[in-house]
């Protein structure tokens, strides 16, 4: 009656053991080896890249087995950091299946044109459980791109669930020239994805619209974690229109790429918090377009202009957040904000932390934060890990209750910081601009511009002063712009050009200033 089964559970038991058999470290020295062992990597095998340069002359290389749960295919450098890949191809590694980790990479796209190096990771279809963790990515539009394929029944799309992005450096050394869309975490459908305890900086749009973002989550993407991330959008070089944090982006077209055959909402059910998001003045730190039952909690935004919440499906929650501008529902979006401190100015961040420009948020004066948010159930630490277990949460991404966290990097494993960036002077960029942008919504394909600002509600905090409503105070009052680029950002992540020669790599970020060390509450 059972033999079947019997059979059947014996030939999977004998392909476990054989996968298990088979897992290998691979050292790698040169691209050659380097290519050859991705091609023929199996479940449980650890390629490692020993110091050096490997320069890559190919279209993509492709990631097509895939690991399991218990036995995942990692790709990382003997020594973090020390393996410098550089590509001069439309994109890097194209991950199509489950189950790969990749860690400790210097990876930088050489192309001539800008146009031509659009991913270091292009994660796609069946690639779910990916983890991208502690690698320097540089010198592409959208370093990690993350979209369906139609791989399902009828050619339905399938998207790539619960990926891992964390502790990765993301920058560009000059803004892009190009129009095509320039994000550093650009990720059209799939539910789950974490981007934790990145830094993001300099993603600037050279051509084109001249806008671009930090990270999001779109295409009716689901239950996305948004955490911990460092996000400096003037650091290196200033100008153009540069967004810090989004779920839902510039929108998605056209139904068939996103999630359940539709594209709208955006995302739902997804929690930006803990995060720290400076220097972006020419816009919002923190974009939700048709976000629906968002979650913004104990984030703080120094020099942008505020949080927007947009659209008719945008619903949830905006709790905790400290920043500089307002907090606005546009266009139909209903959100409940409560213990905010908005509008806050330059001066009174200044006279609050040691010199925020530089990410040192070393405490002054809390007065007007410290002890004074709300509990919510989904924030449990900070922005280092900290646990918030003093009984009385703080407003913005720090809990000052004697762990020690001041900001600087995101540092693994719950305890962060040590090193801040930037001009030891504490401004990289030049004089922040806190008036109102010049941007407008002209270009948005979804909707005209906003010219009246709704207001906060419940509870808000405006530059310190309890009001127990609206803000009143004036303030920067800008709208978001939105992405206008071309369809090509939902459709597969790339078009079709051919592969550029090899350009000048770019000259490594210098690391200015030292914090102290802080480890994570037990």
């Amino acid at each position: 009656m059972h033999r079947p089964l019997l059979i059947a559970t014996s030939s999977l038991a004998i392909a476990l053991a054989s996968a298990t058999a088979h897992a290998a470290e691979v050292p790698v020295t040169d691209v050659d080896a380097l290519l050859a062992a991705i091609a023929a990597a199996q479940p449980g095998d650890t390629i490692v890249l020993a110091a050096g340069e490997y320069e890559v002359h190919q279209g993509k290389i492709a990631c097509e087995t895939p690991g399991t749960a218990d036995a995942p295919i990692v790709v990382r450098a003997a020594e973090p950091g020390a393996a410098k890949l550089r590509l001069d191809s439309l994109e890097g590694f194209h991950v199509r299946a489950p189950y790969w980790r990749f860690e400790g990479l210097d990876i930088e796209g050489i192309c001539a044109a800008d146009s031509d190096c659009e991913h270091a990771f292009h994660i796609t279809g069946a690639a779910s459980n990916t983890h991208i963790v502690g690698n320097r990515l540089h010198g592409f539009n959208a370093m990690i791109k993350g979209n369906g394929e139609p791989i399902g029944p009828n050619n339905a799309y399938e998207h790539p669930d619960d990926v891992v992005v964390e502790y990765n450096e993301f920058f560009n050394e000059a803004p892009r020239d190009t129009s095509n869309p320039v994000t550093p975490i650009d990720v059209v459908g799939g539910q789950r994805w974490i981007l934790r305890g990145n830094f993001i900086h300099d993603h600037a749009k050279g051509g084109g619209d001249n806008i671009s973002y930090a990270a999001f989550l779109k295409g009716h993407s689901k239950d996305g974690l948004i955490e911990r991330n460092l996000v400096v959008c003037e650091l290196l070089h200033s100008g153009q229109i540069r967004l810090g944090l989004s779920l839902g982006g510039g929108g998605s077209s056209p139904d068939m790429i996103c999630e359940d055959g539709a594209c709208k909402p955006e995302h739902e059910r997804g929690i930006v918090r803990n995060n720290l998001i400076l220097n972006c003045p020419a816009d919002v730190g923190i974009y939700i377009n048709a976000g629906a039952d968002s979650k913004i909690f104990n984030n703080t935004l120094y020099n942008t202009t505020g949080i927007d919440m947009r659209f008719a499906e945008t619903t949830g929650v905006v709790h905790n957040n400290l920043l500089m501008g307002k907090i606005r529902d546009r266009d139909g979006a209903v959100t409940d904000k409560q213990s905010n401190v908005v509008e806050a100015t330059l001066d009174q961040f200044a006279a609050w932390f040691a010199d925020p420009a530089a990410q040192d948020f070393t405490l002054v004066d809390g007065a007007a934060f410290v002890d004074l948010g709300l509990a919510v159930p989904e924030v449990t630490d900070d922005y280092c890990g900290n646990d918030r277990d003093d009984g009385a949460p703080d407003i913005g991404a720090i809990e000052y209750d004697g762990d020690g966290c001041n900001g600087g990097l995101p540092v693994p494993g719950g305890s962060s910081g040590g090193e801040t960036t930037g001009d030891p002077t504490g401004d990289p960029t030049g004089d922040p601009t806190t008036g109102d942008p010049t941007t407008s919504d002209s270009g948005d394909p979804t909707g005209g511009p906003t010219t009246a600002d709704p207001g906060g509600t419940d509870s808000e905090t405006s530059s310190g002063e309890p009001t127990g409503g609206a803000t009143t105070q004036a303030g920067t009052d800008g709208s978001s712009a939105t992405d206008t680029s071309p369809a090509t950002d939902d459709d597969g992540g790339c078009g079709c050009r051919s592969d550029a020669s090899a350009g000048g790599p770019l000259a490594l970020l210098a690391l200015a200033g030292l914090l102290r060390r802080r480890r994570r509450h037990s």
